[in-house]
């Protein structure tokens, strides 16, 4: 379980297939990390393999890589990176699972005076569970809706802090993100079903 707070942007300093997908050593700030830790990439959920003063590798099957954006990852690219939640942690941000839904488009990003909007395209099936001021998760960054202004599209608004310290900041116009809806609009979906279906 995360946060969505991002507490560090790694590296990636090398990128190699495996026998079931890819490895990455990442570059990063933690020196006390445990072999089979969990770490968030971008709102992935990956497991540490091996680790050493300021890096550290995990690897992604082929079904994650084709969930998410790391089969295109390459060397040199930037990731937001947070360690798993401690019992006892303050919930800064939303409960956020590491299991990425679908991956989204950026359509637009602008300055507003105050913050950086920016525009997603995201799946059709992810959209029924978005909800003004609620929560989502983009490339692992909790984030609150700031509106929806189209047929699956959602906008957030990134303040400067986020922007400085997240990949965040990077985003353009055609970006792919990964998105993670609000665990508890899943199960309210889920229970919901039954009652809202066409049942004869």
């Amino acid at each position: 379980m995360f946060t969505g707070l991002v507490d560090d942007v790694g590296t990636l300093d090398r990128v190699g297939p495996t026998d079931a997908g890819l490895e990455f050593r990442v570059r990063c700030r933690y020196t006390d990390l445990a072999l089979g830790e969990s770490i968030a990439l971008n709102g992935v959920c990956l497991t540490v393999l091996a680790h050493g003063p300021n890096w550290f590798t995990v690897a992604a099957m082929t079904t994650t890589l084709g969930r998410t954006t790391l089969e295109h990852w390459t060397a040199g690219g930037q990731v937001n990176l947070e360690r798993a939640l401690c019992a006892g942690d303050r919930l800064g941000g939303h409960m956020v699972q590491g299991h990425v839904d679908g991956v989204g488009t950026v359509l637009d990003t602008r300055d507003d005076g105050s913050a950086w909007l920016v525009d997603i395209e995201i799946p059709a099936e992810l959209f029924e569970l978005m909800v003004p001021h609620g929560s989502l998760a983009v490339d692992g960054v909790s984030l609150t809706v700031n509106a929806l202004p189209g047929d699956a599209v959602v906008q957030v608004s990134l303040i400067d802090y986020t922007r400085r310290h997240t990949t965040l900041g990077a985003l353009r116009a055609g970006s792919r993100v990964h998105i993670e809806a609000d665990v508890i609009g899943k199960y309210v979906r889920r229970l919901v079903a039954p009652y809202t279906s066409n049942h004869v």
